[in-house]
């Protein structure tokens, strides 16, 4: 992570091993920190790197890769500067903490991806999304989506309906009555409905999950000291504060209406991702998601930058039931041993019952804290088998995206990138989704090193 990413054009990428499957057409797009210091310095937290984008387009051709930079207005005057002019997540703009009151964050456009019939979007889940070419990647600039005030957020985590392709996201706006924004999109993205849901603290939540009828949004009591990020004298990241007295507040809101419905109170954990929800045939509604004891988890984030992070931090996916009617927790239960996060379901699962996930995995129970994952998963919820695509020591793969085939609904495989740090190399690499312990279909070689980065999403040819 020491160097910054170098940038490529299209470019035809080389089969290492087997062949790409024949069905395989459309495009793998991933998004995150492509750039974490500038003349020497280091940003402070790794949410602050300059967001970067791979495309993958498979054709009857082959595969043809690209990576490039969002060029955010501010990346583009850090550029022309050679040096951090901004505040960020975990950041602080440099000189006298007066000059930062009021100021803006920078927006990284580094967490994910959302790729729309006439755009791609890159997310940042502190501002309005960037707008880039499906097909080039070039930066088209900030997209209100048809409504966004420049003081609204948007998310990093939409979830499209598979029934309906309604798009729903949220945004939380901070102040002394903070509140998520809620929104319901069609399928090109324009924004067709808002609503408001208050919080009783400020506090951080990071993805929500679909669920049948409800939007649910789990706030772990991990609390946003306001006072430090208005004077500029903290980062965001340092303003957060771990306070499990308040416990999980869980808020269910009616996807309908974008009104709240309940509110649970929990035991105390923190979440950064939520693999999917569902309601049961009882009116239950059961949610998958990676659990922490606290909120070490940012630390060790924060010290990925150094190259060796040190501090514990192990999530484990979990399965949360709710009664909605009777506004109670029926049950919340460990489903693994084995340390995980980026939970996915197949698109045409989101918000509807799952029989399966797809994870990113340590295949051992004891992992090193300064290790990242170095399997990918696939986890049966109705048989409870676990397969593991193990790779070799010193090589990490990401977030794995799972792709169906389009004729067949029977096959699917899943796509993972993947750095060698034996040979500081990049690859991209394809399996057969319901067997990963077979090894890979195909591995393809990528011209330059992609740092390891956060979110994706495939587009159907």
């Amino acid at each position: 992570m020491a160097q910054p990413a170098v940038e490529f054009g299209p470019t035809p990428l080389r089969v290492i091993e087997g062949q790409i499957p024949a069905g395989l057409r459309g495009t793998l797009y991933r998004n995150g920190p492509g750039r974490l210091q500038r003349s020497g310095q280091y940003v402070d937290h790794w949410f602050d790197g300059d967001g970067a984008i791979l495309a993958v387009h498979f054709t009857e051709a082959g595969a043809i890769g690209l990576y490039r930079y969002v060029q955010t207005q501010e990346f583009q005057t850090e550029e022309q500067a050679n040096q951090y002019l901004y505040s960020g997540y975990g950041q602080l703009a440099p000189g006298p903490f007066w000059k930062r009151w009021g100021s803006q964050p920078k927006n990284a456009a580094n967490t994910s991806v959302l790729a729309l019939p006439d755009k791609l979007l890159a997310l940042w889940e502190g501002g309005n999304p960037y707008a880039l070419d499906l097909e080039t990647l070039e930066t088209h600039g900030l997209d209100d989506l048809g409504s966004l005030k420049a003081t609204q957020t948007y998310s990093a985590h939409p979830k499209r309906d598979p029934q309906t392709s309604d798009l729903y996201n949220f945004g939380i706006i901070y102040g002394p009555r903070s509140y998520i924004q809620l929104y319901r999109s069609d399928a090109s993205g324009q924004i067709l409905q808002q609503g408001k849901v208050a919080l009783d603290r400020v506090s951080l939540i990071h993805d929500f999950v679909l669920s049948g009828p409800y939007l649910v949004f789990l706030m772990p009591p991990v609390v946003l000291k306001l006072i430090p990020i208005v004077f500029g004298t903290q980062s965001f990241s340092d303003a957060l504060q771990w306070q499990p007295q308040y416990g999980t507040q869980i808020v269910v809101v009616d996807r309908k209406t974008l009104k709240e419905v309940t509110r649970i109170e929990a035991d105390p954990w923190f979440q950064w991702h939520i693999g999917n929800g569902f309601q049961a045939n009882d009116g239950s509604v059961v949610i998958d998601y990676v659990r922490y004891p606290n909120f070490d988890t940012n630390q060790w984030l924060k010290e990925v930058v150094s190259g060796c992070p040190t501090t514990p931090a192990a999530g484990h996916l979990w399965r949360l039931r709710l009664d909605p009617v009777a506004g109670k927790v029926v049950a919340n239960e460990q489903q693994l041993d084995l340390e995980c996060e980026f939970p996915i379901t197949p698109m045409a699962e989101v918000g509807r019952q799952h029989p399966s996930l797809y994870l990113s995995c340590q295949s051992q129970r004891l992992a090193k804290v300064e290790e990242n994952f170095d399997s990918v998963a696939h986890f049966n919820l109705e048989t409870g088998q676990l397969t593991l695509a193990t790779f070799a020591s010193g090589c990490y793969p990401i977030e794995p995206i799972h792709v169906s085939h389009p004729d067949d609904p029977s096959q699917s495989w899943m796509l993972t990138v993947v750095f060698d740090g034996n040979r500081d190399q990049s690859t991209v690499q394809i399996f057969n989704a319901q067997c990963l312990d077979a090894g890979p279909l195909c591995i393809l070689e990528l011209p330059e090193v992609v740092p390891i980065g956060f979110h994706g999403t495939w587009r159907p040819q």
